[in-house]
């Protein structure tokens, strides 16, 4: 059995007063195969027998991206789930970038599902959010029901050239400023909403997971991953039966409108996407009117 990771946990002093972000820090420290990594998760409980609204984070940002979508979500009676992966965020920072697999991340998710006994859930996903938890239905179908997808893509093995220009700033820039990079899409942010972006993150070196998740992108057809992002393509397009939304940041030069266009393609039975001119890749800034047109595509208002 290899060594246990070195871990870094963030001060939860760094996390007061944050603005928009009343919820209390729930953590797991014993998923099974992490024992020991301490996992953070938002979970508001919802009214008997409604849905679960499981939302998904991506790179490098944490659950405080779906500020904006929580109250919705919570408004119309759902149960809302915010883990942030372990790397960002209130869960444990691995100092070590080799922690970082694609089948790692997607087994924590897998396994934090079934310990938390999540069923009917509406997945939301943006970003690696998206590359993980695209790939999550295929392996319990029973417990998906319904699927927001925003400004990401299925990992089977594709890059964009624009993603190659990201993934080479992520590797020049260890100490790279989540709140800048934020406001720089979305220029009316708060100065507290960018510190707040920043967080979890005090020193360079818990920032490790930004540029190990830019290099853990299935870039070709056999990188770890891409198998399995060819199987959820597969399962979307043949074996999914829930309800599916899409909605489009158009500012976004890597994972803007063709790219999530091909995504609704592989999607069976998704409509047309909802379009949101002025939003760039952090669909989530703009996530309110996003959440209720979720909720009326759904039909659960």
């Amino acid at each position: 059995m290899p060594p246990p990771p070195e871990l870094l946990r963030t001060p939860d002093d760094r996390f007061a007063g944050l603005p928009d972000w009343p919820w209390a820090p729930r953590y797991l420290d014993d998923l099974p195969g992490f024992e020991g990594i301490r996992v953070h998760r938002v979970d508001e409980a919802g009214r008997a027998g409604a849905p679960t609204a499981l939302l998904l984070h991506g790179n490098p940002a944490w659950g405080y991206l779906y500020r904006r979508m929580i109250p919705v979500f919570r408004a119309a009676g759902l149960r809302v789930v915010v883990p942030d992966l372990i790397g960002f965020g209130r869960s444990d920072k691995p100092a070590d970038a080799a922690f970082h697999r694609f089948s790692t991340h997607r087994d924590v998710l897998l396994r934090l599902i079934e310990r938390l006994d999540l069923h009917d859930v509406l997945l939301v996903v943006q970003d690696w959010g998206g590359l993980l938890g695209l790939t999550l239905p295929m392996a319990m179908p029973e417990r998906f029901t319904r699927l927001l997808a925003m400004n990401t893509m299925l990992p089977v093995g594709e890059v964009t050239e624009g993603f190659l220009q990201w993934r080479d700033y992520c590797n020049r820039t260890p100490d790279q400023a989540v709140g800048r990079l934020l406001a720089r899409g979305r220029p009316t942010l708060s100065l507290a909403e960018q510190a707040a972006y920043d967080a979890p993150y005090p020193e360079a070196r818990h920032k490790v997971a930004f540029a190990a998740f830019a290099n853990m992108v299935p870039d070709t057809p056999h990188a770890e991953g891409a198998d399995i992002g060819r199987q959820a393509a597969r399962f979307f397009a043949q074996d999914w039966s829930g309800q599916s939304l899409l909605a489009i940041g158009q500012r976004d030069p890597v994972l803007g409108e063709p790219v999530m266009r091909r995504l609704m393609t592989m999607i069976r039975g998704c409509p047309e996407p909802l379009l949101i001119p002025e939003a760039g890749h952090f669909v989530q800034e703009w996530g309110e009117p996003v959440a209720r047109a979720a909720l009326e595509r759904f039909r659960l208002v």
